[in-house]
């Protein structure tokens, strides 16, 4: 007996152990009886089953990110990118999950990985590259996001999320894009190039329009003045000799004199009786 005593004590509590399981809020469990799924459905704490007839199998119940690998994508004008992707997904019934795929993880990512990559190929195909890489793009991660949760609904599998990274382009693209950005940004410097040589054709045209009314306008305005200026100085003169016609007259034959011999070179040959020199003859009346 004493020998069995300690025997049967520690049976005692192997079994005790073995009938009590505990789940984890970060955990889903399901309970099997001689592998037939009987329970799916525990809640977070202290459980028990049969000791050799139910075993119990733990999932993952937090969000699990599937980092994806770099892969080169076509885009509708034939322009391959590299794209770099996560997906984050989760297990929301464990009962259909363990169904499906065994409980195998790696047998799910690697599923996963080929239909979210497929369907991200078809996704690019149909958009250009300025597209995927715009406000489409937000679109295009909710349609990937709607029909993955379709092809995994009988899987268990809840899809939150299918988020591109970053997209890079491949060497052959980047030469040809840069090429392409540089040709528009010519045509596009020449454009404006010639906007304006045109509106300069235009601004020196209205200017010279304007200087030509500015010349003419003061050309009018100079012959206008120079003709009240003469018909003044006509006037003035006119009253300066009803004056002193005597005075004048002589004044007028000095300015004569000194404009026609005013200088020793000149000569001029004259008849000193006539009306020009009529002050230089003293024996002449007055």
């Amino acid at each position: 007996m004493k020998i069995f005593i300690p025997i049967i004590i520690i049976v005692a509590i192997f079994i005790g152990l073995n009938s009590i399981f505990v789940v984890k809020e970060t955990e889903h469990a399901i309970k099997f009886r001689l592998g037939e799924i009987i329970r799916s459905d525990y809640d977070p704490g202290l459980h028990f089953k049969m000791p050799f007839i139910n075993n119990v199998r733990t999932l993952e119940r937090r969000i699990i990110t599937l980092d994806m690998r770099p892969e080169q994508m076509n885009t509708a004008e034939q322009k391959f990118v590299e794209v770099d992707y996560y997906v984050k997904w989760r297990i929301t019934d464990p009962r259909a999950f363990y169904v499906a795929t065994n409980g195998d993880m790696l047998f799910t990512r690697a599923r996963l990985s080929q239909l979210i990559r497929n369907d991200l190929r078809d996704e690019f195909a149909r958009r250009t590259l300025s597209e995927v890489v715009s406000e489409q793009r937000r679109e295009m991660m909710e349609a990937l996001v709607e029909r993955a949760d379709q092809r995994f609904q009988d899987f268990g599998i809840d899809v939150i999320d299918v988020r591109i990274k970053k997209i890079e382009l491949t060497e052959e693209v980047l030469t040809a894009v840069f090429e392409r950005m540089e040709t528009q940004r010519l045509e596009f410097a020449n454009e404006l190039r010639s906007l304006g040589r045109e509106r300069a054709e235009r601004i020196r045209a209205d200017a010279d329009r304007q200087v030509r009314v500015l010349m003419a306008d003061a050309e009018r305005d100079a012959q206008r003045l120079r003709g009240e200026g003469d018909a003044r100085s006509i006037e003035i003169f006119a009253e300066a000799f009803d004056q002193n016609r005597e005075f004048f007259s002589f004044w007028r034959s000095m300015q004569a004199y000194e404009a026609a011999i005013g200088t020793d070179s000149d000569m001029l040959l004259l008849d000193t009786r006539s009306d020009f020199f009529r002050f230089f003859d003293r024996a002449r009346p007055e």
